[in-house]
């Protein structure tokens, strides 16, 4: 075990580097450090004095990502690319462009991110599993076939619309919850009921269909021929069999999602003025601070092979048959 999880370790590595190469690519394609420099000092009457100057005390004066002038190594590490992504592995995010410690507004947003994001998990997938075996329970009925048809349709509706139609109902019209905004403590509660439930809602449809295609998948196994053969009712052979078997794949799906919690909600958090790092990454990309963006996107691929790694562990837990080599 000890021995496989040091391999994963060391296979991240390369898969961090080139995350940050087309990271770094991509955000370059369409900015330059003159752009970012304009955009952070102000479009309007900007030297080029000015625009030399920022890009010296931030280090975008060198090539992006080969050093022609200099000399061995340092033609790769004389580099912005290097000295911008080499100390993202020591953990040292450094600041954003505005001045401000990348690390400190992580650790201040990650709570209203938290906030947002565990209890739309934990809910989400406690409802997508009971609708899910209430279509499997029903199976072949007209409660099965509806339940299909809706859930179609909801996989079919845009996040943003129940963003929209959401704000407009329940905060605008009928007032019961603020439109947006954010509060610390308890106060917290009356400006996240309203995303909370949205991001249930807008999930039940993908969610419920795939655990229903996995619970029907089990109920067609000998062994639960077996049970129904020794008499069990349907209920027991679902519940105490089939919703136990089914726990692999589920474990899946949800042990590789805990991780990217921090990460927080893009869409929730910017619709609803929740202060979090979903919301942070907009702003980023928003007013060009790539120092911002490649932090979010490395610990975004940290955390995603986190949970690909706490997945595979997790199997060993659930069925001893399965071995990591």
């Amino acid at each position: 075990m000890l021995a496989y999880v040091l391999r994963r370790v060391l296979y991240a590595i390369p898969i961090l580097i080139g995350v940050n190469l087309i990271t770094f690519a991509l955000f370059f394609v369409v900015n330059t450090p003159d752009d970012m420099a304009r955009m952070q000092l102000g479009t309007k009457r900007v030297t080029a004095e000015a625009v030399e100057r920022w890009k010296a005390e931030r280090g975008y004066d060198k090539p992006l990502l080969w050093n022609a002038r200099a000399s061995g190594l340092a033609k790769l590490g004389d580099t912005v690319f290097y000295r911008k992504s080499a100390r993202l592995f020591a953990l040292d995010f450094g600041a954003a462009e505005d001045g401000r410690n990348i690390a400190a507004e992580i650790r201040a947003r990650m709570w209203p991110s938290l906030a947002l994001a565990i209890p739309v998990f934990i809910v989400g997938l406690a409802v997508n599993i009971s609708f899910a075996l209430a279509m499997a329970f029903f199976r072949a009925t007209y409660l099965d076939f509806w339940g299909v048809v809706l859930c179609v349709i909801m996989m079919s509706i845009s996040t943003l619309f129940y963003i929209i139609a959401g704000q407009y109902l329940v905060a605008k019209l009928w007032a019961v919850v603020p439109i947006s905004g954010y509060d610390t403590g308890l106060q917290a509660i009356k400006f996240l009921i309203l995303p909370v439930c949205i991001g249930v809602v807008s999930g039940i449809g993908a969610g419920s269909r795939w655990y229903r295609t996995l619970f029907l998948e089990e109920m067609g196994r000998d062994y639960v021929r077996t049970a129904r053969a020794k008499g069990l009712s349907e209920a027991v052979v679902l519940f105490r069999h089939v919703l136990k078997n089914a726990m692999i794949p589920i474990l899946t799906g949800v042990v590789v999602v805990i991780p990217l919690l921090f990460m927080g909600s893009l869409l929730m958090e910017s619709f609803f003025g929740i202060p979090g790092l979903g919301s942070y990454t907009i702003d980023a990309i928003h007013s060009q601070d790539f120092a911002v963006v490649r932090v979010m996107v490395f610990i975004g691929s940290v955390l995603y092979i986190a949970g690909l790694l706490l997945t595979d562990i997790s199997y060993t837990l659930v069925d001893p048959r399965v071995r990591l080599g």
